[in-house]
C-alpha cells in the first residue's frame, strides 16, 4: 500500500487569462519514479513567472495543460523512489522545482496536495523557519545567489553593491546576501517606509529613486566612483540608469533583458552586462545539483541569522491561487505573497 492517498486536491490552468482561470478539481496522485521524491505541499508562493505563465506572457515556459504551476514549495517527502539517497520519508524540504516544462517533460508545480519533485532541486528545510516562510524563498534566493555568488559579479569583502529594489522578492534576499558577503550594500526604495525596512535587511544606505538620480546617489555613497555591482532586479528600463550608477569596469547583473537598449553607455565605461535566468537548470536538465547545494547554504545563513523571507501581510490558504495572484498582481505588496494548509 502507497503511503499517500490515491486523489489528491489541485488546483490547474486549463487555458491562459486572468487569476479567475485557475479550478480547483481532483487527480490522482502521481507516484514518484526512479530518482524522484513525492513531496507532501505544505506551502508555495507566487512568483511574477508564476502569472506570467499563468497570463500566458510566458506560455512558452508553461507544461502542458491542465497545468499545475507554483515553482516554489516546501513540504514533507512523502515516498521516494529507487536510488534516492539524499532524502527520507518524513524529511522536511523546500526548493524551486516544477510548475515549468522541463526538459523531459513538464514539471508539475506545488499547487496541488503532492509534488513529484528532482532531489537535486531541493534541500532540508531551515528549522527555524514555517513552511510558509520557507516557500518563499527558493526562486528568489537562487536568482540573487546565481546574480552575486556564483559565475556573475563574485561579491565579495568590500565589495560596493547597489541592489534596486531593496524590499521587492528578489531584492530584499539580495541585500541580505550581499551583506552576508561582506559587502557595502545600498538599495533603492520608493518610500522611506521601504526604506527603513531595507535597513533592517541590513542595507548600508537606502535612496529613494522617485527622488535621488543614480548619479547623485553615486556621489554620495561612492564620493562619485560608482558601483562595484549593480544588481537590477527590477527591469523596465531601469538598465540605463544602473548603466550610470556603476563605476569603470564595473558589473551590472540584471534579472530581465528583453529590452531594447542603447549600449553606448557600457562601451564608455567598460561595463560587463550579467544576465540571471535561473530557470535553466529545470529548463535544460542540466546543472540541477547546483541549486540543492545553493539552498543548503541559504539554510545555513537562516541558521546563522544571517537570512529571513520577507512576506506580504497577506495569508492565502493553499489552494486560494485565484486570491493570491490577484494579490501579487496587485502592485501594492512588499515582499512575497504565500499560500499555505495553515494560517502561521
Amino acid at each position: 500500500m502507497p503511503a499517500f492517498p490515491e486523489t489528491m486536491t489541485a488546483v490547474v490552468l486549463d487555458d491562459f487569462g486572468g487569476p479567475d482561470a485557475f479550478r480547483q478539481t481532483t487527480l490522482e496522485t502521481p507516484a514518484p519514479g526512479p530518482g524522484q521524491v513525492l513531496v507532501r505541499v505544505e506551502a508555495t508562493s507566487v512568483n511574477p513567472v508564476d502569472y506570467k505563465i499563468r497570463s500566458g506572457a510566458a506560455a512558452a515556459l508553461a507544461p502542458e495543460a491542465p497545468r499545475i504551476l507554483h515553482m516554489d514549495v516546501a513540504g514533507t517527502v512523502a515516498a521516494v523512489g529507487e536510488d534516492v539517497t539524499p532524502f527520507a520519508v518524513g524529511d522536511e524540504v523546500f526548493g524551486c522545482a516544477g510548475g515549468i516544462a522541463g526538459a523531459e517533460g513538464p514539471l508539475q508545480g506545488a499547487l496541488a496536495d503532492f509534488m513529484v519533485c528532482d532531489p537535486d532541486l531541493l534541500a532540508p528545510k531551515p528549522e527555524t523557519l514555517s513552511f510558509r516562510e520557507a516557500a518563499a524563498l527558493p526562486l528568489v534566493w537562487l536568482t540573487a545567489w546565481e546574480g552575486l555568488a556564483w559565475t556573475k559579479a563574485a561579491v565579495h569583502d568590500g565589495t560596493r553593491v547597489l541592489v534596486y529594489g531593496g524590499t521587492g522578492g528578489v531584492g530584499h534576499v539580495a541585500v541580505q546576501l550581499a551583506k552576508a558577503l561582506g559587502a557595502e550594500v545600498t538599495a533603492t526604495a520608493s518610500s522611506r517606509e521601504k526604506g527603513e525596512i531595507a535597513r533592517r535587511l541590513g542595507a548600508d544606505h537606502v535612496s529613494d529613486y522617485t527622488e535621488e538620480t543614480p548619479e547623485a546617489l553615486a556621489a554620495r555613497v561612492t564620493g562619485g566612483e560608482g558601483f562595484d555591482v549593480v544588481f537590477d532586479t527590477i527591469g523596465e528600463q531601469h538598465l540605463p540608469t544602473a548603466f550610470e550608477a556603476a563605476r569603470l569596469n564595473g558589473h551590472i547583473v540584471t534579472t530581465t533583458s528583453s529590452d531594447t537598449l542603447d549600449l553606448s553607455p557600457m562601451h564608455q565605461k567598460g561595463l560587463s552586462l550579467h544576465v540571471v535566468f535561473m530557470l535553466l537548470p529545470m529548463l535544460a536538465g542540466v546543472g540541477r545539483q547546483r541549486h540543492g547545494e545553493a539552498l543548503r547554504y541559504a539554510a545555513d545563513l537562516v541558521a546563522r541569522g544571517q537570512l529571513r523571507p520577507l512576506l506580504d501581510d497577506t495569508r492565502f490558504g493553499l489552494f486560494d491561487a485565484a486570491e493570491a495572484h490577484a494579490r501579487a498582481e496587485s502592485g501594492a505588496i512588499v515582499g512575497k505573497v504565500t499560500l499555505a494548509r495553515d494560517a502561521a
